[in-house]
């Protein structure tokens, strides 16, 4: 091999091992390497390192080792690896956050639309409405998952948490018993249409439903809830900015109001609960 393929070699692989190593591999003295290098570089260091420094400067960090490299090929023969090192000698490192890949295919499983904003059930647990709100009232962003029961409007399952997954929302639906025959409508997100909720959706007997896309009053009767809760709670008592753990109470002292003593107009003046027991 050429002195300059050997020197193009050692800077290629510099990163993984030692000069010393690179050079007994490829069994060039370390010395000759340096000579040849010295030979082969009409490109100072000094003068290197503070061309690298401008371009990060003028393109404000914007611009990883791969872009610098390609704007200093347009003047000078310079190997990738060389310029990753000297910006990271150097902390020059791009400095925009790394952007989160959105999944752009299909839902695992979108459900037909059952539901048709028919919000009023003849049993208990045969209609359930669910959906996720954010909680940006504490130290962390909080998400509540509830689940709605439209024959009285009482929230069967809730569960709130600082992490919107598909764990999230199964931790709410495992909470129902099994209800053969029941219909589930939520809207198209993705924790609803993964394959882990869909199973543990059939797994209880319900029959899934899924608002259109865009249209969140196919939902409206959990939209409303959750509206309500916040409204209710934090904006009436000017809780805009409180820990988590006040949060997490007024939540849960809210949730158990409403079923058991908040009383409701459609229901007679009765709460939740109490339309319920007499009804049976």
């Amino acid at each position: 091999m050429s002195p300059k393929i050997i020197v193009e070699l050692v800077e290629l692989i510099h990163g993984e091992v030692t000069i010393t190593k690179a050079c007994s591999w490829l069994g060039v003295p370390r010395a000759t390497y340096y000579r040849w290098r010295a030979k082969n570089e009409t490109w100072p260091l000094d003068s290197m390192v503070e061309e690298i420094r401008e371009l990060c400067t003028e393109n404000k960090f914007r611009y990883g080792y791969r872009k610098i490299t390609a704007l200093l090929r347009k003047k000078y023969k310079i190997n990738h690896k060389r310029v990753q090192r000297i910006m990271q000698g150097e902390q020059l490192q791009c400095r925009v956050r790394v952007k989160k890949r959105k999944h752009t295919g299909q839902p695992a499983y979108v459900a037909e639309y059952l539901l048709k904003r028919q919000f009023q059930a003849e049993a208990p647990m045969h209609k359930l409405v669910t959906d996720i709100t954010y909680l940006p009232f504490g130290g962390k962003m909080m998400y509540l998952s509830s689940i709605l029961d439209l024959y009285n409007g009482e929230i069967v399952a809730s569960r709130l948490s600082d992490t919107q997954d598909t764990d999230f929302v199964l931790d709410t639906l495992n909470q129902l018993p099994a209800v053969p025959g029941a219909i589930l409508h939520s809207d198209q997100g993705s924790v609803y249409t993964s394959h882990g909720y869909q199973e543990a959706v059939k797994g209880k007997g319900i029959t899934m439903s899924m608002s259109r896309k865009g249209t969140p009053a196919d939902n409206a009767p959990i939209e409303s809830f959750h509206s309500t809760l916040k409204s209710e709670t934090f904006y009436l008592e000017g809780l805009t900015h409180t820990t988590t753990a006040i949060v997490e109470q007024t939540v849960r002292d809210y949730i158990t109001y409403y079923n058991a003593i908040r009383i409701q107009t459609k229901l007679k003046n009765q709460s939740p609960i109490d339309y319920r027991r007499l009804a049976v």
